[in-house]
């Protein structure tokens, strides 16, 4: 992969989804395009590029797909869930005893391990008889959604889980060799493919985003859209989480920060 090449990854990958590829992402960009190239039965990367110019249509969500990096795990970041739970929870209910209408939405929801927990968290106090309760699920890469869509997940995926949990939610399949959640977990779920820099179809308003993990790969600017997005289509009081290692700027209005990435959009 030459330096021209590279340049021309990066500057894709930025245009079409604003990940910001760095030069120690170097390795990573080589690895993963490799395998397409392989597939395609190409030459090098320069033949490559050519190809994704020419066949734009059939292989940009591969190129895509091949880039983003999708890491996650049942109930990650344990003090978001237990946030809601003891607060956000108790506070729906209340907002929403007229309406029984509450919406999540899980932005960049990879391979399903988040909304599913979010649906386990909300299911005893808010998936109740004549509550609509939905939890959108989106990501850009098109394959983790369908994967999350299945919702069948091997043991090594589940091992953190306390048994309890895995019982009431899970069921192991014939073969014993992996677990597939519960229909009850999956119903209230919709998956779709959203790239997060394009227009977005929904209108909201949401009660609650997580969208963690995410925007680590965009430089400032893109986050900042990204935050005044979120907040419009937030509830005034509704709840935006991050990841462990993301901020957002002061500069940025719309939210009150409450501490541990949890933030509050200003009523």
């Amino acid at each position: 992969m030459t330096d021209q090449n590279f340049i021309n990854i990066r500057d894709q990958v930025y245009k079409s989804a604003g990940i910001v590829l760095g030069d120690h992402k170097r390795e990573m960009v080589y690895s993963r395009l490799t395998r397409r190239i392989r597939a395609l039965k190409l030459e090098d990367f320069t033949e490559y590029l050519h190809y994704l110019d020419s066949h734009k249509d059939e292989e940009f969500s591969h190129f895509i797909n091949a880039i983003t990096t999708n890491l996650t795990s049942f109930f990650r970041e344990s003090h978001h869930f237990d946030f809601l739970t003891r607060q956000v929870i108790p506070e729906l209910k209340k907002i929403h005893a007229v309406d029984k209408r509450v919406r999540f939405w899980s932005a960049g929801c990879s391979t399903g391990e988040e909304p599913y927990s979010i649906a386990m968290t909300l299911a005893k106090d808010l998936m109740l008889p004549g509550w609509d309760v939905k939890i959108l699920a989106t990501d850009l890469d098109s394959n983790v959604l369908a994967k999350a869509a299945k919702g069948i997940y091997s043991d090594s995926n589940v091992e953190t889980i306390p048994d309890q949990i895995k019982s009431n939610w899970f069921v192991r399949n014939q073969a014993g060799d992996s677990f597939k959640i519960k229909d009850i977990a999956q119903k209230n779920i919709h998956f779709k493919r959203l790239n997060l820099l394009e227009k977005w179809p929904m209108k909201g308003p949401f009660d609650v985003i997580f969208c963690r993990n995410v925007v680590i790969y965009f430089d400032q600017p893109t986050k900042d859209e990204l935050f005044q997005r979120y907040a419009s289509l937030l509830r005034p009081g509704g709840y935006l989480f991050l990841g462990h290692s993301e901020s957002m700027q002061r500069g940025v209005q719309e939210f009150e920060p409450l501490g541990h990435t949890i933030y509050q959009r200003r009523k």
